[in-house]
């Protein structure tokens, strides 16, 4: 061949085009999903995790110091502040896990997390020493994945568990879903200690509409229709902005049970609103000197122990569901994953917007058909784009967002046809998992009863040989996880 014809023939080869590197990259193709897939299931994670901007403030902010969680010295944060800082976390780590993992994982504030430090750490420390203690566990978890060890603790859990993991993450959040749509509430008695609505009965009009949405979503997803999940919250959430335009029942703001749960879907009278990022860098390491070194890494310990397994918990049960998983549950760039997972927590501390992990509404967008990290920067783009349109953020009520909940709940509990019931050792370590988790609204509590029943069952009855060591020792963590409060009370004393 003349140079002539290589030069022509090489010219004769198109280079590929940016749309066509993307979909190498991220795999859009060779995972079987489309570009629309991709950036519907990103819309649809961005609308069911939306609610994060709204609460995250209410639980470790407030509008003034006398409904504000305040720390040992009086200090509170500014519940604008939160919301500005909630946003811009969750949109840069949400993009920064979806471009590096390339998994469809929406990243936010955990919920578990900025409770304990609303209520059990700020009573000891400030907050500015609270996010200095969320940062070091983040740091110790980037830890722990960069040497391997976090990849070889949850490679050693045996493929049962891992799925108990996920069927358990959907009870889960089928039973958030409907706690946040009030048609499971509190009976206020010691038994039963929930009912159906309010004395048994649904009779507010935010949880008709979840009701509504729940039969819109469900028909549309086993009719098989496109976009399904996205379409049944738009709908459901022009259903409700009319019902409330016409009876006006406002939200419950603590006070009115039958008032919207978190914000009244109600179109805005402004759209754009200038962030304030006042909060980023606002870190101390001050707590060690404060509560002295022992109790505070007592609090590290309970931190770590929460966004190690809820995050491990979690990934393991929307890989399963995205059909991402191997025979042995894992998924791909796992390492990846766990390493900017505890990112995750560093940003979260040093934005005083607290840790920042997976999230299991990301189920939804995985629901929607979502299976790459280009849904991540779709869901990603969004929360950045909240930072500047947070009243727009407002309009999906959380009795919609719930409805989709429960819809995913359900897809992830099919995975249950995975266990072996065949062998009580197995089943009553995989129940103990599924059952923990909604009832005691934790992963990490699910994974631990599981992971010690596993270990002291399986042991017993004849199949200890079979038991990875690491799995003993994180078993016997939890232990010292499940009676930290003694200990603590000792390290006070």
């Amino acid at each position: 061949m003349s140079a002539t014809e290589t030069h022509t023939s090489t010219e004769s080869t198109p280079k590929p085009g940016a749309k066509t590197r993307l979909d190498r990259y991220f795999e859009i193709t060779g995972r079987g999903s489309t570009w629309g897939r991709e950036i519907r299931g990103g819309l649809v994670t961005f609308v069911t995790m939306a609610y994060i901007v709204i609460l995250n403030p209410l639980i470790l902010g407030g509008f003034s110091a006398d409904q504000a969680s305040v720390d040992v010295v009086g200090g509170w944060l500014p519940n604008a502040q939160v919301a500005a800082v909630t946003a811009l976390t969750a949109g840069v780590m949400t993009i920064l896990f979806g471009v590096i993992a390339r998994l469809p994982f929406g990243f936010a504030a955990g919920l578990g997390i900025n409770s304990f430090l609303a209520v059990s750490v700020v009573g000891q420390v400030t907050w500015p020493e609270a996010m200095g203690l969320v940062l070091i566990n983040g740091l110790i978890i980037v830890l722990l994945a960069s040497t391997g060890l976090r990849e070889l603790i949850f490679n050693a859990v045996p493929r049962q568990l891992k799925i108990a993991i996920t069927v358990g993450i959907g009870l889960f959040i089928a039973f958030i879903g409907l706690v946040d749509s009030g048609f499971v509430r509190s009976s206020g008695t010691a038994s039963p200690p929930v009912q159906l609505g309010d004395n048994g009965s649904i009779v507010s009009l935010p949880t008709t509409v979840f009701v509504i949405g729940l039969i819109i979503l469900g028909i549309l997803v086993a009719r098989k229709v496109k976009a399904a999940l996205l379409i049944g919250i738009l709908g459901t959430t022009i259903i409700a902005v009319i019902l409330e335009a016409i009876f006006k029942v406002g939200p419950s703001l603590g006070q009115n049970p039958d008032g919207w749960n978190l914000n009244a879907p109600v179109l805005p009278t402004t759209v754009v609103a200038l962030p304030d990022l006042s909060l980023i860098g606002q870190v101390s390491f001050g707590a060690f000197d404060r509560i002295g070194v022992l109790a505070a890494m007592m609090l590290v310990f309970t931190l770590v122990f929460t966004n190690f397994f809820d995050a491990m918990g979690t990934m393991t049960g929307l890989a399963n569901e995205a059909g991402l998983a191997d025979e042995k549950g894992n998924f791909p760039r796992l390492k990846s994953a766990l390493i900017v997972e505890g990112v995750g927590a560093v940003l979260g501390g040093a934005t005083s917007g607290s840790s920042n992990t997976v999230f299991i509404e990301s189920g939804a967008g995985i629901g929607e058909g979502a299976r790459t990290g280009l849904a991540n920067v779709v869901t990603g783009t969004l929360f950045l784009a909240a930072m500047f349109f947070t009243p727009l953020t407002q309009i999906v009520p959380l009795e919609v967002a719930a409805a989709a909940l429960v819809i995913v709940g359900a897809m992830m509990v099919s995975q249950i046809r995975f266990i072996d019931f065949s062998e009580f050792s197995i089943v009553f370590p995989v129940f103990l998992t599924i059952i923990v988790m909604p009832l005691t609204y934790s992963i990490a509590n699910g994974i631990g009863a599981g992971f010690i029943s596993w270990v002291l069952v399986r042991s017993f009855s004849g199949k200890g040989k079979e038991i990875s060591p690491l799995l003993w020792i994180v078993a016997a963590g939890f232990l010292v996880y499940f009676v930290r409060g003694p200990i603590q009370a000792l390290l006070g004393a």
